[in-house]
């Protein structure tokens, strides 16, 4: 008998399945926790997906009367119907007829710096019975959503605004050394990319905000108060203005540094095939309007122009050859907007037909130069590069893609547009807003 209990002793068969006996309770209990985790996952994203959309409702409906309450909660319930499963217990401070209710809904202040109005907060709360806790838990566990929505600024002050609207392409692109300040001002970009408007190199952006219809990557490069992606399109602020072909005198010749103006203004001349100033050469223009017929204007020298607009343009309204601006480095251009007209506020107008095809202007300036207006490039590229600080103190750049590059500096100390009525800018899209989630 004793001999038979030491084999019996020695004996290792059975172990693997004691060992997986005695192991059974923790594996079911970890499928069971695991089981639970994902239904509490799920639950928790089914119902943070409806107090969003629940808050974002009740925004809009604030919205629709001029900031009243009265409606709101009619409208939260709605939407709720339709967003959040009825199977799901709701714990309701204030039942909704028909179907879920909120657990909570608030009406917080608007923000003191205006960044957030009309906002509705809806917290909902439920408790469900899990699979495996059930079995140890006496009462079920509460599940909480909380959303905060509110109207934000969509458009803002844009001194620098890209009408790209392909999804393939950035709107504005800041490479290099680019200094940017604009601590009032917004960088808006139309283009619906993943990367409507980028920051890199070196460059350093100041700004009050950095919007886009598309996304917008976070960039050490980029200082600013508020990131705006996927934001509504912002309008051409000149959409309206186009060259009429009746204004235009046109003769075949250069407008250069030899161009006797007196008698072109003598005989009404203000339309030139090209303009063009040559190195070491000074062109002032007199105040007012002048036509570039389908040819470049291509700088060299330096030019200055108060109270005037460059227009590049095509007398032919059938026609898309339109002219490109070019500076050279080390030119120095100096040109203010003028305050009425056709082209009030525009400093370089570019005709809109003109076709893209990659076509690209060039601004290479110096520390001497200074564009008070806007530099209007509709349907081209903008490149705008310097060799040093440069004061854009009333500077708007409207084109459809912008890049500044280089080793510009083109430390710009923007002017808030609403500052800027002595050039005839005008404030885009300062009153435009938009219903975002805020918390």
């Amino acid at each position: 008998m004793i001999a038979f209990i030491r084999k019996l002793l020695r004996d290792c068969r059975g172990n693997a399945l004691a060992i997986a006996c005695a192991a059974m309770p923790l594996v079911v209990g970890a499928a069971g926790l695991a089981t639970d985790t994902i239904q509490w996952t799920l639950w928790k994203r089914q119902l943070q997906r409806a107090a969003d959309s629940a808050a974002l409702a009740g925004v809009y409906d604030r919205e629709s009367f001029s900031g009243s309450i009265a409606n709101t909660p009619s409208a939260v319930c709605h939407d709720l119907q339709l967003n959040l499963h009825t199977w799901m217990s709701l714990k309701a401070t204030t039942p909704c007829t028909g179907g879920p209710s909120y657990t909570q809904l608030n009406f917080p202040a608007d923000s003191a710096d205006g960044l957030r109005q009309n906002q509705v907060q809806v917290r909902l709360e439920v408790q469900q019975s899990l699979p495996f806790s059930s079995f140890f838990l006496s009462t079920a566990p509460t599940i909480v959503a909380n959303a905060t929505a509110a109207t934000v600024p969509a458009g803002g002050e844009a001194c620098v605004q890209a009408l790209e609207t392909s999804g393939s392409k950035t709107g504005i692109n800041i490479t290099g050394n680019a200094g940017i300040e604009m601590p009032d001002c917004v960088l808006y970009s139309n283009s619906p990319s993943t990367n409507s408007a980028a920051a890199g190199g070196s460059s350093n952006v100041v700004a009050e905000a950095v919007a886009g219809v598309g996304g917008i990557q976070q960039s050490n490069n980029w200082h600013v108060d508020s990131y705006r992606p996927y934001s509504p399109a912002l309008a051409d602020p000149f959409a309206n203005v186009t060259p009429s072909p009746s204004d235009m005198h046109c003769v075949g010749t250069a407008l250069d540094q030899d161009t006797n103006l007196t008698a072109a203004a003598t005989s009404g001349t203000n339309c030139w095939s090209s303009l063009r100033v040559n190195s070491g050469n000074t062109l002032t223009l007199p105040s007012g309007t002048y036509y570039i017929n389908a040819g470049d204007a291509f700088i060299q020298g330096n030019l200055t122009c108060s109270a005037c607009t460059i227009v590049l343009t095509n007398v032919d309204p059938s026609s898309s050859t339109i002219g490109q601006f070019k500076v050279n480095a080390g030119s120095n251009v100096n040109i203010s907007a003028p305050t009425t007209g056709t082209f009030k506020g525009i400093a370089i107008y570019q005709d809109r037909r003109a076709q893209d095809s990659n076509q690209t202007n060039k601004i290479n300036g110096n520390s001497g130069s200074l564009i008070q207006g806007a530099l209007y490039f509709p349907s081209q590229q903008l490149d705008y590069n310097g060799t040093g600080t440069t004061d854009a103190v009333c500077t708007m750049f409207v084109s459809r893609r912008i890049n500044f590059s280089g080793n510009s500096a083109t430390t710009n100390k923007f002017k808030k547009l609403s500052d800027c009525s002595a050039f005839g800018i005008p404030s885009s899209g300062s009153a435009t807003r938009m219903v975002r989630l805020v918390a």
